[in-house]
């Protein structure tokens, strides 16, 4: 009896060492499981705002050199690449109906100063006399109209930049005959977030990049600013003009401007603390307080070397972890290295 109560005594103390071993060895584990991560301070500090928009280069003018009607064309005066001045001859059209109604003025002239002749002797009424002016103005409109579509002129001072037909071709409608586009100055047409509309300023500089040339820099000003914001992207246009003297910019080339909108106290960041969410385009920064982490969502701002411009997600003077994010999550107790 009593070998079997020592037995019963025994095994009840291996079996308390034995839980109480455990209880030990699972509270090392919870320890040893929590992440190790690095921190970084971060803090707000005045940050050039420095935005770049891609465009394409435009001319300041594009016009279409066309007749009123289908005509034969008699002949064209210029090629592609030629530079024109305002008001030069273009494009000759066939001039047989011109000559006609030119004819048909000039009979309805000599026939108003006859009936003009009578009215003044009561030869004939007023309304008869007034049926023969109306018809003569109307003949001298068609024919001046007729006139400017038999021989095509340029409207400004500028570049062809396409022919679309030949001497004797038959013009039958929809394409141009000619394009003229006046390239001294160009323009870009760039949307700019509604974020900057009170600090978007007529004629204040611009530099403009064109990918053709390199880093080489052209200095621009914005012409105009639209007064309306699109509800849809919550962006308004803005024209930037290049006055182009060299005429090294040309239309059609694929252009960057860059605007400097001044500056904004804002979080900066290392780099190493950004995090992507896989499976989208948002960007958050693990937040170190109090043992804990929390994922903050963040809109970034530029990128300047190794840091980014946070414009929001994350306060002035907080605690971010820039190593050992792959196994945090949201509200997880962490141990600082």
């Amino acid at each position: 009896m009593k070998k079997s109560l020592y037995l019963m005594a025994l095994f009840a103390m291996a079996l308390w060492a034995s839980c109480s071993g455990g209880k030990d060895e699972s509270a090392v584990g919870k320890k040893e499981d929590k992440p190790i991560v690095k921190l970084a301070n971060v803090s707000a500090r005045p940050v050039e705002q420095i935005q770049e928009y891609t465009a394409t280069v435009e001319a300041e003018v594009k016009n279409n050199i066309v007749p009123q009607s289908p005509v034969r064309i008699e002949r064209i005066w210029v090629e592609v690449g030629d530079r024109v001045n305002k008001g030069q001859k273009l494009v000759q059209m066939d001039a047989a109906n011109l000559k006609q109604l030119k004819l048909q003025l000039e009979n309805q002239e000599i026939e108003f100063k006859r009936i003009d002749e009578l009215y003044k002797v009561g030869g004939v009424s007023k309304s008869e006399w007034d049926a023969s002016k109306m018809t003569l103005d109307v003949r001298r409109t068609s024919y001046r109209n007729l006139l400017e579509n038999t021989t095509l002129v340029s409207p400004i001072s500028g570049v062809i930049t396409a022919r679309n037909y030949d001497n004797g071709d038959m013009y039958s409608g929809g394409t141009p005959v000619l394009v003229v586009e006046q390239i001294t100055p160009v323009k870009l047409l760039i949307n700019v977030s509604e974020t900057y509309f009170i600090k978007v300023k007529k004629g204040a500089p611009v530099s403009v990049k064109v990918d053709v040339y390199g880093d080489r820099e052209f200095t621009g000003r914005i012409s105009l600013v639209y007064p309306t914001i699109d509800p849809a992207t919550r962006t308004f246009p803005v024209e930037i003009k290049l006055d182009n003297k060299d005429r090294k910019v040309r239309p059609g080339m694929f252009a960057r401007a860059t605007i400097n909108f001044g500056t904004a106290d804002h979080v900066v960041v290392p780099d190493q603390a950004i995090v992507k969410q896989a499976g989208s385009g948002d960007r958050y920064v693990f937040v170190y307080k109090d043992g804990k982490v929390t994922y903050n969502k963040v809109e970034l701002g530029r990128r300047m070397d190794t840091e980014y411009e946070l414009i929001s997600g994350v306060e002035n003077h907080a605690r971010v972890v820039i190593a050992g994010q792959a196994r945090l999550l949201n509200d997880m107790e962490v141990e600082v290295k």
